[in-house]
């Protein structure tokens, strides 16, 4: 199975991926690739495969992305050779991917997908979130802003929605959900 966690910058999916693909052992990290600079502390090929435009490109051209997106200037996009190598081996995948990516995602694998969008409560906490989170300028966080809009109303093409006002709450609900669809898969086997 391959999860989909997908949702506006700042609403906590990153967060909620961390914790929980602690709670699963047979869970794995789909690592996306990007075009963006590495931020302090982050690792490649951990928390994404950093490469160059013209290699991003270039595997654009062949036909070796699932899904890719250009955001905020950088280009962000899932390796096909990887989503189709744990599919063969019958591996259960986590991604952390914008919007369009899930969607794409979605119809590339429909049988396989299920996609879980995390909603902020409202756009004025996601606005604090990005601005606490220190990483991006005014003019970058009100890009974010911009595009949430439009990433909010997609929703309803999601096959689980989870309000993120809490990650005491919101952490468990999500491993429900993808506890529910591993276990299904098991007892199909």
């Amino acid at each position: 199975m391959l999860f989909v966690l997908s949702a506006p910058s700042g609403s906590g999916k990153t967060t909620i991926a961390r914790n929980v693909l602690r709670h699963f052992d047979d869970l794995s990290f789909s690592v996306s690739a990007t075009t963006r600079p590495k931020r302090p502390k982050e690792i490649d090929g951990r928390d994404y495969h950093f490469l160059s435009r013209d290699d991003f490109e270039r595997r654009i051209e062949e036909d070796g992305l699932v899904e890719w997106e250009e955001i905020y200037g950088n280009l962000y996009g899932t390796l096909k050779s990887e989503t189709d190598s744990a599919i063969g081996a019958g591996s259960h995948l986590l991604f952390d991917i914008d919007v369009k990516g899930a969607l794409s995602l979605k119809r590339l694998y429909s049988d396989d997908a299920v996609l879980i969008f995390i909603r902020p409560p409202d756009l004025d906490v996601l606005r604090e979130r990005l601005e606490h989170r220190g990483t991006d300028d005014e003019t970058v966080i009100a890009r974010r802003m911009q595009r949430a809009a439009w990433e909010l109303e997609q929703a309803p093409q999601f096959d689980h929605v989870v309000v993120n006002d809490d990650l005491a709450r919101s952490i468990p609900e999500v491993e429900r959900i993808i506890g529910i669809y591993m276990n299904g898969s098991k007892q199909q086997q």
